[in-house]
């Protein structure tokens, strides 16, 4: 199995890696002018190379919390990415510094090349995510799931089986980057070996973990078979140890990834809930307020507790009172159990459930009010019902002309089915084989945002022809 401990020497590679004809090969080192001048590292780079995607920018219409939000102030998944990358940025600045000081940071690196690899991951760290957001992964695996659809699945492999029944985010986000963008089919991105390793949050297929006692599923997963390939070239840069066969331990900064969005999404969900009126603002300050020092903050008069732009303020104030006391807690904790993590060995599942109680214990409140008054409240419970007749609408229209079209070639469609496969993005090709044909399928979806997704099966339903 190799080495029983990780190196950052290894950890921070910015190895960028190409494919070229399915076979992968370590890229060329960055000749960019700007990293010779000094004015981009390769970490910036990587930065630059998600933001200026085309699956990043979808991420503005596309479901944080509520589907389809009318409210201009509520966050959406580029929005929480944003956020979540400052707060990763943060938080790896100041593992950096505290790695530095302990003398584990290798040298040509800065403590902010830290902060850079993570702010990288949390920018891309929900790219891979569908119209609707979790809904809309339930809706895309149901489908495959249906007993009706079984006849679709025969002729797959059990792994491409379980790969397109199990639509799953994480999976999806490293096809983004690894596969569709920018280099497509070439290697995607080509983000350095240090950012993909901070992405991943679950290092396996999805026939890779077992499937856990009581459940009739696997869990989360980082990689479909079409992206196994280069993740292995990666895990082996990055020096990942191995816990079996294509199952890695994770990188360690995935945990401070994975942290910083826990932090926006269990805060931020209650701001959102002030902002469109299903929570009121003494209960966002009856929950956050323990934390911090309230007698800092000057009180809200009634009259300013009706008024919008007040409460905002009020609001943001003590998210960022809160989330600065998150960013030290967390920092702390990593590098407390630094030699853990560094042997794969982390005794607990992620960073904010070993937090000290008061700051573990809000965030807990946080999910447990979001879940009970937000998460449930009636407007969001509607769009998430019609998020399933959307999908499957879609997918019925798509699936089986694939299936068609893969099993007895184009000549044999009929106008319909050559008309309604028109609509991917990326056609089909004769001798393709019918994993390949329904990846581009959910490819195609996955990638829509809410509006595209909700138009377009208005629109082939006949509905919204006029």
């Amino acid at each position: 199995m190799g080495s029983s401990r990780m190196q950052w020497q290894s950890l921070l590679s910015t190895r960028r890696f190409k494919v070229k004809n399915g076979q992968i090969f370590p890229g060329n080192a960055s000749a960019s002018s700007d990293i010779e001048s000094g004015l981009r590292s390769d970490f910036h780079i990587d930065h630059d190379r998600v933001v200026f995607s085309s699956a990043f920018r979808r991420l503005g219409r596309k479901t944080q919390v509520h589907p389809l939000a009318v409210n201009d102030h509520t966050h959406n998944r580029l929005t929480h990415s944003v956020e979540v990358a400052s707060v990763g940025r943060s938080l790896g600045n100041r593992v950096g510094m505290m790695l530095k000081a302990g003398g584990h940071l290798p040298e040509g690196y800065t403590p902010f090349d830290v902060g850079n690899v993570v702010q990288v991951a949390c920018l891309a760290h929900d790219i891979g995510n569908p119209p609707f957001g979790h809904t809309g992964e339930d809706a895309l695996r149901e489908w495959f799931r249906d007993p009706a659809h079984t006849r679709y699945l025969e002729g797959l492999s059990e792994a491409e089986q379980w790969d397109v029944k199990t639509y799953e985010g994480n999976a999806h986000g490293m096809r983004m980057v690894a596969t569709l963008e920018m280099y497509q089919e070439e290697g995607g991105m080509r983000l350095t070996a240090a950012s993909l390793g901070a992405l991943v949050k679950y290092p396996w297929t999805s026939a890779g973990e077992p499937v856990k006692p009581g459940r009739s599923r696997r869990g989360k997963f980082n990689f479909y078979q079409t992206e196994l390939p280069y993740f292995r070239a990666v895990a082996a840069e990055l020096g990942l140890l191995e816990k079996g066969p294509d199952q890695w331990a994770r990188h360690p900064l995935s945990y401070l990834m994975e942290a910083a969005d826990d932090i926006c999404y269990a805060i931020l969900d209650l701001e959102d809930a002030v902002e469109i009126g299903i929570l009121h603002v003494h209960e966002f300050e009856a929950l956050l307020g323990p934390l911090v020092e309230l007698d800092k903050l000057q009180p809200l008069s009634e009259p300013d507790r009706r008024n919008i732009a007040e409460v905002r303020r009020r609001c943001g104030a003590l998210r960022g009172m809160v989330i600065g006391k998150c960013v030290i807690e967390v920092a702390d904790k990593f590098v407390r159990y630094h030699d853990d993590i560094m042997k794969g060995e982390l005794p607990a599942k992620d960073l904010v459930s070993l937090l000290d109680s008061d700051v573990s214990n809000l965030l807990m409140s946080a999910k447990q009010l979001a879940s009970e008054r937000v998460y449930r409240h009636r407007s969001k419970v509607v769009k998430e019902v019609a998020a399933y007749p959307c999908l499957q609408l879609i997918l019925n229209a798509l699936v089986p002309d694939a299936y068609a079209f893969c099993t007895h070639g184009a000549s044999a469609l009929n106008a319909r089915q050559k008309t309604q496969l028109a609509l991917l993005e990326r056609p089909l090709e004769e001798g393709e084989s019918l994993y390949s044909a329904y990846m581009k399928v959910l490819d195609y979806v996955g990638g829509m945002t809410d509006n595209y997704a909700a138009t377009l099966a208005r629109e082939i339903s006949g509905v919204g022809i006029l």
